[in-house]
């Protein structure tokens, strides 16, 4: 991302590279909708509000080209501490994955 005189311009970011952070994506969206950035940051929330209240309550959500968000149970199972060796048990829990859509993937790799 790289901002000049005439706005946000959308560039192509180098190999590990800062990721875009929340106020450079609004900006991108802002400009790629052709509004201004506080709908384009509402928009966002919005989105994100979504995503996060289905995959909460054990669902999954698709973004097309992007991938699928979806949360997966993980059963309990014996840990260990690297640092004094100590074994116990770690209770079930929930952890949240994303299966990248192929689309993207292409895009990535050529």
């Amino acid at each position: 991302m790289e901002i000049g005189a005439q706005g946000v311009g959308l560039v192509r970011r180098k190999y590990m590279s800062k990721p875009m952070t929340k106020t450079q994506l609004v900006a991108a969206l802002a400009e790629k909708m052709g509004t201004d950035k506080k709908s384009a940051a509402a928009s966002l929330d919005a989105i994100c509000e979504l995503i996060t209240s289905e995959v909460s309550g054990g669902g999954a959500v698709t973004l097309p080209g992007v991938g699928k968000i979806y949360c997966r149970e993980r059963p309990e199972r014996m840990v260990r501490n690297p640092a004094t060796g100590e074994s116990f048990k770690k209770d079930a829990d929930k952890v949240v994955k994303m299966t990248i859509a192929k689309a993207l993937k292409d895009s990535v790799n050529g």
